[in-house]
């Protein structure tokens, strides 16, 4: 990728006109900032959350900076496979056929302190991070423009770096640690799908691109019910480290914008901050990590969650 003479910020954000986005997520944290800056370019945002009361509210937010923004809201809850099926099809039938210019996989839950299972029976946060992403990809996947320019991005974490795919257990089934075990495995799942999503497109010959992005360590809602619920000492280095070493919501959606929206950004690539350890920073390509390399890895998740959803991701 080409040297940025100066530091990528939403202010570069080529015009969105035109271009019709899905964002999970949206309705707070990173996803809000995500959607924020493509609706004041533009765009027209769909905009799902666990509840309709929540999407109108992140809407009316927008709205009162951006009155001209193009906001649509829909209730979606990637831990429930019915209510992505449901949202899907509400999809369908509103904008049939090729109608999606960017899908935008940001929403997640982060450290749930006890292991909790969703109404099918999953592991929460792998429930919400991968497979609801997963199957919803998979739904919306027709409806994406084949054309240069289309794109999913998948928002994964800096945590990867420490992951490993634990196939035994993959949902908590033996031993639950909620972060470095459960919530970390969840967003390397993440990072492998869109690694394995980018090679299957290109062996397609699909013009849709796929890149990932991590926000750093960046202060948002996910914080707040994730580590800080934790042991005593994982608070104390949280609290000491955030004045110097994190972001906030807006600087942390950087990396998803540029992976989202920028002709620099390159399908199979991923992009963080480009500060010390990409904790924060402005948005640059980094490493992708070493459990996140392993094609068969990926294939076998491939399959897992195929086989978990029961939903077939057809290309």
């Amino acid at each position: 990728m080409p040297q940025q003479t100066r530091p990528w910020t939403a202010e570069c954000i080529p015009p969105q006109t035109g271009r019709r986005v899905i964002i999970t997520g949206a309705n707070s944290g990173i996803g809000f900032e995500t959607a924020r800056e493509l609706a004041r370019k533009g765009a027209e945002i769909i905009l799902p959350a666990r509840s309709m009361v929540k999407a109108k509210d992140a809407i009316d937010q927008i709205r009162a900076e951006i009155p001209s923004a193009v906001l649509i809201p829909s209730v979606l809850d990637l831990a429930s496979q019915a209510s992505v099926r449901e949202f899907a099809a509400w999809f369908s039938g509103q904008y049939p056929g090729p109608s999606l210019d960017l899908l935008i996989n940001n929403a997640g839950v982060m450290a749930i302190p006890g292991r909790e299972l969703t109404v099918d029976g999953f592991e929460r946060q792998f429930a919400t991070n991968f497979l609801g992403p997963f199957a919803l990809t998979a739904w919306l996947y027709p409806h994406l423009r084949q054309r240069e320019g289309s794109r999913i991005v998948i928002v994964s974490s800096a945590v990867t770096k420490w992951a490993k795919m634990d196939f035994d257990n993959l949902q908590g089934e033996r031993r639950y640690r909620p972060m470095m075990q459960a919530y970390s495995q969840s967003k390397l799942a993440d990072l492998l799908f869109a690694l394995e999503l980018h090679r299957r497109l290109t062996k397609a010959g699909s013009p849709v691109s796929v890149t990932s992005a991590h926000p750093g360590y960046a202060i948002t809602n996910l914080q707040t019910s994730g580590p800080g619920s934790g042991p005593s000492a994982l608070r104390m280095v949280s609290s000491l480290l955030k004045p110097f070493l994190s972001q906030d919501a807006a600087h942390g959606a950087l990396p998803t914008l540029f992976a989202a929206v920028t002709p620099q950004a390159v399908s199979g690539h991923y992009y963080g901050p480009d500060g010390i350890f990409e904790l924060k920073g402005y948005p640059k390509a980094v490493s992708i990590p070493a459990p996140a390399q392993d094609p068969r890895d990926a294939q076998r998740l491939w399959s897992e969650a195929e086989r978990l959803t029961g939903v077939i991701f057809r290309i």
